[in-house]
């Protein structure tokens, strides 16, 4: 009785560890059992003949040594063989040689030295297990946002502490660059990458990749988290200017009135998190034509030469709409050649210079106003866009009749004769 208390002293000196890191009852007795092990393998040399039982439910362990059973005067190795006379001795009274006997250890008897050896082994699993964790559980939420408290800045990098205390790292590249942190005040972040090297746990954050932007949009736009509105691609210059082009799935629902809001109120609340980033929310084609044009907006195009396959595109517009489809250091034509996938020239219309064009809705008396619409959805806003295009290109990509197509280029040729 007096063993069985001891034990159960024993165990209770470790059940901290079942608390604090909140192990479940499974882990718990493997990760018990292994230190037990592991403390006995350096005590006897190896730990091949012992037994470990553990049962946390009644808090106690009980360790028994299996002896084999040899004559008086031979036994050669103690920690695997035991004299019949002790055997006998030792609660068997009835073992023969040859036999194995079970001997029950005292774990508390081998001192403070070997408690202390297996509080360490046992703190060491525990904290391997928490890493191990820690990695799983970040690993799946790569991309998804997490908020975290700023704890310490540092030139290269923040170290963010989430609701739990894992440590979130936001480097430098993956900063803002507008952004200020102090400690102490909350930051939000995507999950960019979580790494397990040395079996120590790297949680890094960012701020600008792309999928940060989009996350944003799913927590303020609830038609994209239900999955109404879907985002097709994103451009971003972190800190500056972002494009995203968007579609809807219900035609009830207008994409980028949604992600705007009413006034605005969602997309503001994107802006302010961004350090008041532009974003441009524009409605996606799988017409190319006419998603560079969108993407190029505010400029107004007068024509668009494509080469699809060498995804190469030379936009044509009249020399005032130039600086304004570059855009500020050339930012806006390099985010429009993010978002659309082509390499993006941007040409004046020499013959724009010399004689007027004219946008397509000026014609709605002498052309029906569908045809003028299907046209511009084709990436062909003006007049002169119209007559630089091939008249198969009109009737395929318009989806007009011939006829129809002759009539508008009629209409048009007679305005600049």
């Amino acid at each position: 009785m007096a063993k069985r208390q001891e034990a159960v002293n024993m165990t209770d000196q470790f059940a901290e560890f079942k608390e604090l890191k909140n192990i479940d009852k499974i882990t718990l007795i493997s990760v018990l059992e292994e230190s037990f092990r592991s403390v006995l393998a350096k005590m006897f040399g190896n730990d091949d003949n012992f037994d470990v039982i553990v049962n946390p439910d009644k808090g106690d362990c009980e360790i028994y040594q299996n002896l084999e059973v040899v004559p008086d005067g031979e036994v050669e190795n103690p920690n695997k063989e035991i004299s019949l006379t002790d055997a006998r001795a030792d609660d068997d009274p009835d073992c023969e040689v040859g036999e194995e006997h079970t001997r029950k250890i005292d774990f508390t008897k081998f001192g403070r030295r070997a408690i202390l050896n297996l509080r360490q082994t046992l703190a060491s699993k525990i904290l391997d297990l928490q890493k191990d964790a820690v990695y799983n559980k970040f690993k799946e939420m790569e991309g998804e946002l997490v908020t975290g408290e700023v704890y310490q800045v540092w030139k290269r990098e923040v170290l963010l502490l989430d609701d739990e205390k894992n440590e979130l790292l936001l480097p430098k590249d993956q900063q803002i660059p507008t952004d200020i942190y102090r400690k102490g005040e909350s930051v939000r972040a995507v999950i960019h990458n979580v790494d397990n090297k040395n079996n120590n746990p790297k949680i890094t954050v960012s701020r600008t990749s792309d999928v940060f932007l989009r996350r944003l949009f799913e927590l303020e736009v609830p038609e994209i988290h239900d999955g109404l509105i879907v985002i097709r691609a994103v451009a971003r210059v972190p800190g500056e200017r972002a494009k995203i082009a968007v579609e809807s799935y219900d035609d009830r629902i207008d994409p980028v009135g949604a992600c705007v809001g009413v006034k605005g109120a969602r997309i503001h609340g994107i802006v302010r998190e961004l350090r008041n980033e532009n974003i441009d929310v524009i409605p996606y084609t799988t017409n190319p034509q006419l998603l560079i044009q969108r993407a190029l907006s505010p400029a107004k195009i007068t024509s668009i030469r494509l080469d699809e396959e060498g995804k190469h595109a030379e936009v044509f517009l009249r020399p005032e709409e130039v600086s304004l489809a570059i855009g500020k250091g050339g930012l806006n034509i390099r985010l429009a050649s993010i978002l659309t996938g082509y390499e993006i020239d941007v040409y004046r219309d020499l013959d724009g210079e010399n004689e007027e064009d004219i946008y397509l809705d000026e014609f709605k008396d002498e052309i029906d106003e569908w045809m003028i619409e299907a046209l511009k959805d084709m990436g062909c806003a003006t007049a002169k866009a119209v007559l630089n295009t091939p008249r198969a290109d009109l009737i395929e990509k318009a989806d007009l009749e011939e006829d129809m197509v002759d009539h508008i280029l009629e209409v048009l040729k007679a305005e600049f004769e």
